[in-house]
């Protein structure tokens, strides 16, 4: 008879937290810009691996120290940008805020991998879409910057946004991390070999779960990406006019920044009128790219209104406008070469207010409490107001969705507009004040998992880079480099087709986190007998321990 396998006894303290450590060096190693343009997506299914392992049949005190360190090795470099002008500070609060939800996970991870009917992996995928769902909601209306999604833009789990969004991105690559971790522990339970015939059976269940994981990793590659036009194209041009100097006071020639965004346009239509460019049907400027209200300012009127008529195309502006009353707007105009900016203050269909300004950016919640703490707060000396409508804005009869910068991180803004019926989307940024960091390329890879999940064309226009033009599949066209004054021209494909992901809304991350409630309050007991001198205990029957 051969030996009965074993359930591996818990890691030792130290090698735990490291195991956890490495987990959140791999997460943020699987971003764009970590170590590479592109990131190294896979690294994200070890982070998932390595944490399910540092926290396999621990106690939730260890799981949560486990989790902590996770979080602080991930986000601490991760969101190194937020403090590239403002210090150490305000970085290092964002990070331990963002690090408790991972420190939360940590601290259930042991009782969801006690799930029942072997569904252990299922219920360790499932709890990371809950944590992302949580983290994306709260505090200050959420932060979802760094999702497990947004590294998968050069992955094969890309294609499952179209199915269920980002939640089922983060799901494919946190199962398939869950089964890696399985087949691992299966490993792990193998007796000490007495014979090749006995030890070759009990590999199976291991091999089975690393298939799985790999089959789970690479099913997004099947799901189709059509880009092909349905109601027609439109030839875009996306200027990146650039700013006098990089950060927090890269507006303060306000009117410089404006200057070149009006000049790169102006050359743009002298070379349509030398024939030596297409004449565009929409142009789309960043946002910031008037901090000067035009309908304060005559002279910023005249300018923004000279550049609509030379090009002879309706004109995106990002301005920010004064009011309503104590607050000012960060907007999105479409200024006509025939009205030019007549009426469009009015017209929701040619004015969009961002929905989501960022805390702590663009309004600074609970002023008087956080001046304690930094006296940079003031450096907001006017909260932005929250828009209350969608971004949904006609250009040229073309129906276009806005998504002003910090929105794209966020799966209602974008879907929205594109049930509403945008048949292309424009995400309006700038990253001027993040300098050379990794920022931009976080954000592109952001933009290009919207293109995929709502089966649109997506065109992200910076006021510095980094810009792109980006196909419905996912992929970036026309990418511009950082801090250079560039112009994006293409064709986009109109398409009014929606995904399954646009259709079902939040459907898949409401039933994926509900299902990991689930799991977690049927979870099995845990084994409470401590094995002795590291020595692994056997596995009682109801573990769920995989048989050949």
């Amino acid at each position: 008879m051969s030996p009965r396998p074993v359930d591996p006894a818990p890691l030792r303290l130290p090698l735990s937290l490291l195991l956890a450590v490495f987990g959140g060096v791999a997460a943020w190693a699987a971003f764009p810009g970590a170590v590479s343009r592109q990131g190294w997506w896979f690294t994200a299914v070890l982070a998932v691996t390595l944490l399910a392992l540092a926290t396999h049949r621990v106690r939730a005190r260890r799981g949560f120290a486990a989790g902590l360190l996770f979080g602080l090795a991930f986000m601490f470099p991760h969101l190194s940008w937020s403090g590239t002008y403002v210090g150490l500070l305000p970085w290092s609060a964002l990070t331990v805020a963002c690090a408790l939800f991972y420190a939360v996970l940590g601290a259930v991870l042991p009782r969801l991998q006690r799930a029942r009917w072997r569904l252990a992996p299922l219920a360790v995928a499932t709890g990371w879409v809950a944590l992302e769902a949580a983290r994306a909601r709260f505090p200050f209306e959420g932060f979802p910057w760094g999702r497990l999604a947004f590294s998968q833009a050069d992955a094969p789990t890309l294609g499952l946004a179209a199915l269920g969004g980002s939640p089922a991105v983060t799901f494919g690559v946190a199962l398939s991390g869950a089964l890696l971790a399985s087949a691992v522990l299966a490993l792990l339970r193998l007796p000490a070999p007495a014979g090749a015939a006995r030890g070759v059976p009990r590999l199976r269940p291991a091999v089975l779960f690393a298939v799985a994981a790999v089959a789970v990793a690479a099913s997004g590659a099947l799901v189709p990406r059509p880009t092909a036009a349905q109601d027609g194209t439109s030839s875009v041009a996306a200027v990146q006019g650039n700013v006098p100097e990089a950060g927090l006071e890269f507006n303060a020639e306000r009117r410089a920044v404006l200057d070149n965004h009006a000049r790169a346009t102006e050359a743009l239509a002298r070379a349509v009128e030398a024939g030596t460019a297409r004449q565009p049907d929409v142009v789309l400027w960043p946002e910031n790219s008037s901090d000067i209200d035009p309908y304060e300012n005559p002279d910023a009127a005249a300018v923004i209104e000279r550049a609509a008529r030379d090009v002879g195309a309706p004109l995106l502006v990002g301005a920010v406008l004064d009011g309503p009353g104590r607050y000012v707007s960060n907007t999105g105009l479409v200024v006509t070469p025939e009205d030019g900016l007549a009426g469009a203050r009015d017209d929701d269909a040619r004015h969009y207010v961002k929905q989501r300004p960022a805390p702590f950016g663009e309004y600074m919640p609970y002023r008087s409490f956080f001046r304690v703490f930094s006296d940079k707060v003031d450096l907001i000396s006017r909260d932005f107001a929250h828009g209350d409508h969608v971004g949904l804005l006609r250009m040229g009869g073309v129906p276009v969705g806005d998504v002003i910068c910090f929105e794209v991180a966020f799966d209602d803004t974008v879907r929205d507009s594109v049930r509403a019926g945008a048949q292309f989307l424009v995400v309006q940024t700038n990253n001027a004040t993040f300098g050379y960091s990794d920022e931009a390329v976080q954000q592109l890879a952001m933009s290009r998992l919207r293109a995929v999940e709502s089966g649109r064309a997506v065109v992200q226009i910076s006021t510095v880079g980094v810009s792109a033009i980006i196909s419905p599949d996912g992929v970036a066209h026309e990418e511009s480099s950082l801090f250079t004054t560039d112009v994006l021209t293409g064709e986009v494909p109109l398409r009014s087709a929606r995904t399954i992901a646009t259709r079902v809304g939040d459907a898949p991350e409401l039933v994926l986190t509900g299902l990991a409630l689930l799991l977690l309050l049927t979870a099995r007991s845990g084994d409470r007998r401590r094995p002795r001198g590291g020595r692994p205990v056997p596995a009682r029957s109801a573990d769920p321990v995989p048989t050949a």
